[in-house]
């Protein structure tokens, strides 16, 4: 029997008090992620690895040098979890599923409420590929593959379109017209015409 689709969303966690427990290389790479995202970030550990001492140093994220409590995942938006103990993340998974709160133990899918997508980041254009936790691998090859096909100038493409959207917003009703309108700018064609101005102007041409 397969498992439940999971389903997918992006989270608003500015301003969230996020718990990470462990202060693993890992550890370090999900804490940079929730800063990215305006989260506050707390961290659980007796060791940091050098970049998360670097962050506690320079004020971006609080660490609490002692062992995980049940009472950390108070007023928690979520948590993440990579330990030594495997006792001390079960403890954690278990606190976090009393309380509510989202839960992910790193790389133990069955301590885990969500799991991280393979990403491709360009600007606020971001595209998630999950296999349900069966294959990383697998969502990491189609990662590359996504990467070549959305290149870096697409974080400049999607900043136009915002601009475009909002003058039409403000200039048209609402309507299936609008919608038409919107949907003619964001075409794989719109793309090309607009990475084609670009190379000219870096060549220097008109």
């Amino acid at each position: 029997m397969s498992s439940p689709a999971l389903f997918p969303l992006f989270l608003k966690l500015a301003g969230k008090r996020c718990v990470v427990v462990g202060g693993t290389h890992e550890c370090e790479q999900k804490i940079e992620g929730l800063l990215r995202a305006g989260a506050s970030v707390e961290v659980i550990a007796e060791e940091l690895t050098d970049g998360i001492r670097d962050l506690h140093y320079r004020r971006k994220i609080v660490w609490n040098r002692r062992g995980f409590r049940a009472d950390d995942l108070e007023q928690a938006a979520l948590v993440i979890a990579q330990h030594p103990s495997h006792e001390v993340n079960e403890a954690v998974f278990r606190a976090a599923s009393e309380l509510g709160v989202m839960c992910n133990v790193v790389d133990q899918p069955a301590l885990c409420h969500f799991y991280y997508p393979a990403i491709v980041r360009r600007g606020d254009l971001q595209i998630a590929i999950s296999t349900n936790g069966l294959s990383p691998a697998l969502a990491s090859s189609i990662r590359a593959e996504l990467e070549e096909r959305f290149g870096p100038l697409y974080s400049e493409w999607v900043q136009r379109l915002g601009r475009i959207r909002a003058r039409v917003f403000r200039t048209r009703p609402r309507s299936p017209a609008r919608t038409a309108l919107l949907q003619s700018f964001a075409t794989r064609s719109r793309f090309d015409r607009f990475e084609s101005r670009r190379a000219r102007a870096r060549r220097g041409e008109s």
